[in-house]
């Protein structure tokens, strides 16, 4: 195990002044946002992405870009004469870290979305042991950078994470970079929306809904226009380091069923569960954590001078829009085939809730 390494400043192409950005993944959920945030500050954005397509929120001056990064060569020529910042919001593992290492010289600055997936706790538990006996973490309230994180490898998300973090870092001085660890990514475009759990049972008029835990998990959310300030604020001071990336408050699991409820004007009766899920696929939500997984922003702060953009209740009626827009007419299944390939039925199993629900009560 080794732990984060706290932020350090640096020197690059970028002088602060903005210059050319070209992001990665701009059309992800992540890549929307930070590309109209960068495009306002006033630097020139090449938004790259598989398709080459355009949001309609961009600025006109926008460039989009059709690329494959993966195919050889592709990222270095789209690049050309290069730019002051590149934006990676879709960076996996260590061949991902060499293909942007290798860019030192053309690349003035980096800013790569990572994950607080990588943490483990001080007898090395994290979201990789929590199947195994005694594997559930209990990390530190509120969790800095310092806090351990897993050994680097190809096996998991989280290590592959920490292994793109480990070759980056150890590539900062040709190529400065910040590496932001996200939380619970939230907010429109989001191929697997956590807050599906909650919008769908409103669509479906669900009277009654069951919360394990108490109702009380917290598992750190973040709002894509948060990281999108993170981002900006990153490009505009090029430096080597590792930060957290969340919103300003931790959201427990039945604050954020009451968002969804406000946004979209429903109300129904909560059951809350004293400890873990009584039932397979009963009460268990997204964010359904024994222990509290909440991230400490004054790095970010410090650092950066980062104030968040905004709030999860805040944000939450632009989601719940979004998702809404995208569900009309449309088997939940269809609409987020990822979601339904990480999670399955047992989202919305109201067969076993109705039946766990009537032997309570009976």
């Amino acid at each position: 195990m080794t732990t984060g390494t706290p932020g350090t400043a640096g020197t690059a192409r970028t002088t602060g002044t903005p210059g050319t950005a070209f992001v990665l993944g701009a059309t992800g959920q992540i890549g929307r946002p930070a590309v109209a945030a960068l495009a306002r500050d006033g630097w020139r954005v090449r938004a790259a992405s598989q398709r080459g397509r355009r949001d309609d929120a961009w600025p006109d001056g926008v460039e989009a870009v059709a690329l494959d990064r993966d195919e050889p060569g592709a990222l270095a020529e789209a690049l050309g004469d290069g730019c002051d910042v590149l934006v990676d919001c879709v960076a996996y593992g260590a061949a991902h870290a060499r293909q942007l290492a290798a860019l030192a010289g053309t690349v003035g600055s980096a800013v790569v979305i990572s994950s607080a997936a990588v943490y483990v706790d001080e007898r090395g538990r994290g979201f990789d042991t929590q199947d195994e006996p005694d594997g559930l973490p209990r990390y530190p309230v509120p969790m800095s950078e310092a806090q351990p994180t897993v050994e680097p490898g190809e096996a998991t998300y989280a290590t592959r994470k920490v292994a793109l973090e480990r070759d980056l870092l150890a590539a900062a001085d040709a190529l400065p970079v910040t590496l932001l660890r996200a939380g619970a990514v939230h907010g429109p475009h989001s191929r697997s929306p956590r807050e599906l759990y909650f919008v769908q049972r409103v669509l479906d008029r669900r009277p009654v809904r069951v919360l394990a835990y108490n109702g009380e998990s917290r598992f750190h959310t973040v709002n894509a226009a948060n990281l999108a300030e993170l981002i900006r604020l990153a490009a505009r001071r090029p430096g080597a380091r590792v930060l957290n990336a969340v919103d300003p408050q931790a959201p427990t699991v039945a604050e954020i069923g009451a968002a969804v409820d406000a946004a979209l004007g429903y109300s129904c009766e909560t059951v809350l569960v004293d400890g873990k899920p009584p039932r397979e696929n009963v009460g268990d939500t997204p964010w359904a954590l024994p222990h509290p997984m909440v991230l400490d922003m004054t790095a970010a702060e410090r650092e950066l001078g980062y104030r968040a953009a905004t709030g999860y209740a805040e944000s939450m009626p632009a989601t719940v829009e979004w998702m809404t827009r995208e569900l009309a007419g449309r088997d939940w299944r269809e609409a987020f085939p990822k979601m339904a390939a990480s999670y399955g039925d047992a989202l919305f199993d109201y067969a076993a809730e109705d039946a766990w629900l009537a032997e309570q009560r009976s």
